[in-house]
């Protein structure tokens, strides 16, 4: 019999389940990321960028012969945060699911697109000399890899050439062996993963989504900066542009490198900031953060893509961010999270999500695609643009 007092205690799922989660599971640990995982802080600054509040939009949409409106999208389609800005107004606001507004949620691999963000901070204050320099210039750990022959381009634009299978359903794929070494907290574990891989195709040549390039993409960040990247984010964006609220990054161990590519934390509003400062040109405080011209390139179609090939239905990838076929920018992440920004017409769309995941999606008769694009659809027709 055991010996240890009886207490309550909350339970947590294990940190390897994260990508497998039931959809009774889901939210709770999406919510609770900082709990399942050791993170790290991104820091707030003194002042929050005011928001202000516009006319609420009432979207509607027609498919499949049915009139639906919000509260049919948000139960449909397992909503948990929603929010559009217009010109820097909310004009809609909703949380379910248990989500609150200071509460942080996973971005799962929206963070892919803002931690590459962060390369066109380090080319400006001059940490990074250039794109096309090599991966293993700043990550000496990495010589000897098939990444000797990548760039720093190549990560960004997820064309490493390198093996790597992002099956979520495997737990044998790369992700999910990614995965359980982030649940187990293992030192350098990822950084190893990431050596092991072989190069398949000459890099830049491919587009192959792969949630380890970021990783390293992260790891490369820290490397030419000297600062942590929760440090690095928090200097040059969020405490500069004025987040709300703390959020975090995960880290692959207590006190390791972070996370580049997935699970960081953040609140609904911080996220809908985040695309406001693209908006604005990549300029916080008064100071320009992103190089001139970063914007364009980064939201170009380095690679063109067919929209039935990929889960958000993008036509188009860039600096690590999926490219609409209407031409936004958009983060997207594993279970619906999407950052839309649009800077033609000044919108910023955030949606987070629970899509239940195999086996079972199975169970739920939704398009969750044709929804998203037709509610977008309406949101954009109510915003007038």
């Amino acid at each position: 019999m055991s010996s240890t007092i009886a207490q309550p205690r909350r339970h947590i799922p294990r940190g390897e389940d994260f990508l497998l989660l039931s959809p009774s599971w889901q939210a709770y640990a999406y919510a609770n990321v900082d709990a399942m995982f050791a993170t790290r802080r991104i820091a707030r600054g003194a002042d929050a960028f005011p928001l202000s509040r516009g006319a609420e939009i009432a979207p509607e949409h027609e498919l499949a012969g049915e009139r639906r409106g919000l509260d049919d999208y948000i139960q449909r389609t397992n909503v948990a945060g929603l929010l559009v800005l217009q010109g820097g107004a909310i004009r809609l606001e909703r949380y379910a699911l248990g989500l609150e507004e200071s509460r942080r949620w996973s971005s799962m691999s929206m963070i892919k697109s803002l931690t590459s963000t962060l390369v066109g901070a380090a080319l400006q204050d001059g940490s990074i000399e250039s794109l096309d320099d090599a991966v293993s210039r700043y990550l000496p750990a990495l010589h000897g890899s098939a990444y000797d022959a990548v760039s720093v381009r190549d990560l960004i634009t997820m064309s490493s050439g390198v093996e790597w299978n992002e099956d979520y359903t495997d737990r044998h794929s790369h992700v999910n062996r990614y995965s359980k070494s982030l649940g187990d907290k293992v030192p350098g574990g990822v950084l190893a993963l990431m050596r092991s891989v072989r190069g398949l195709y000459p890099p830049g040549s491919q587009f192959n989504y792969n949630t380890g390039d970021t990783y390293v993409l992260g790891a490369l960040l820290s490397a030419a900066t000297g600062r942590t990247l929760a440090d690095y984010m928090s200097g040059k964006i969020w405490s500069r542009f004025g987040m709300e609220f703390d959020a975090f990054y995960t880290l692959e161990s207590e006190n390791g490198q972070e996370i580049g590519g997935s699970r960081a934390g953040m609140a609904l509003r911080d996220f809908g900031r985040f695309g406001l400062f693209l908006l604005k040109g990549g300029v916080a405080g008064g100071e320009r953060v992103l190089p001139e011209g970063w914007l364009d390139a980064a939201g170009s179609r380095v690679f063109a893509l067919d929209p039935q090939t990929n889960n958000y239905g993008a036509d188009g990838y860039g600096y690590s961010w999926w490219i609409d076929p209407d031409g936004a920018m958009v983060a997207v992440g594993f279970a619906g999270q999407t950052l839309y920004v649009n800077r033609q017409a000044d919108v910023v769309i955030v949606t987070l999500s629970c899509h239940p995941q195999p086996p079972f999606a199975a169970s739920y008769d939704v398009d969750f695609k044709a929804e998203r694009f037709a509610f977008k659809d309406a949101v954009l027709r109510q915003l007038g643009v």
